[in-house]
């Protein structure tokens, strides 16, 4: 191997290190959700991180005011991180191209698939990225992976994940 790093990772890294605000939308006030521990992880990895989930609107989840919608947050945007069901993604998309100025990365979360609604994000000219997770990447290409942090059986689709 010649050292180059793949084209792939690449995309990662840069949508990553270019990225300051990040809302989640479907981020969960409980402990025991993946949004609440990827939103955690965002925090303390120093990006500025905006949960978005009308159920929890009004609330604060980890310290942070929850919104109801992503036009509630008022200020730009730099990631949109989808915690929804790929259907209900195709909606959250649409409103994140609706935002002034648009998110630049539209990142749709493990399990997250919905070519439709990518293709929109992508004709819209936001990098997209499907069925991964931005703590798992992040620790991955940054070498910032807790591996106590990760399950002791792989999650469906991970296996390919080394375990200490």
């Amino acid at each position: 191997m010649d050292g180059s790093v793949p084209e792939e990772d690449a995309r990662l890294r840069r949508a990553l290190a270019e990225t300051t605000t990040i809302a989640v939308v479907g981020a969960s006030p409980d402990p025991a959700r993946p949004s609440f521990g990827v939103m955690a992880y965002l925090l303390d990895r120093g990006y500025r991180v905006f949960p978005v989930n009308p159920r929890a609107a009004g609330s604060a989840i980890l310290g942070q005011p929850c919104r109801a919608r992503l036009s509630d947050i008022g200020e730009t945007i730099d990631m949109v991180d989808i915690f929804r069901n790929a259907q209900a993604a195709g909606a959250a998309v649409d409103e994140a191209l609706a935002l002034a100025p648009r998110p630049r990365v539209v990142w749709m979360q493990l399990g997250v698939v919905n070519p439709a609604a990518a293709a929109r994000a992508a004709a819209a000219g936001c990098v997209v990225v499907m069925d991964r997770c931005p703590k798992i990447e992040y620790g991955r290409l940054f070498g910032d992976i807790d591996r106590a942090a990760l399950p002791a059986s792989p999650l469906p689709g991970h296996e390919g994940i080394d375990r200490p």
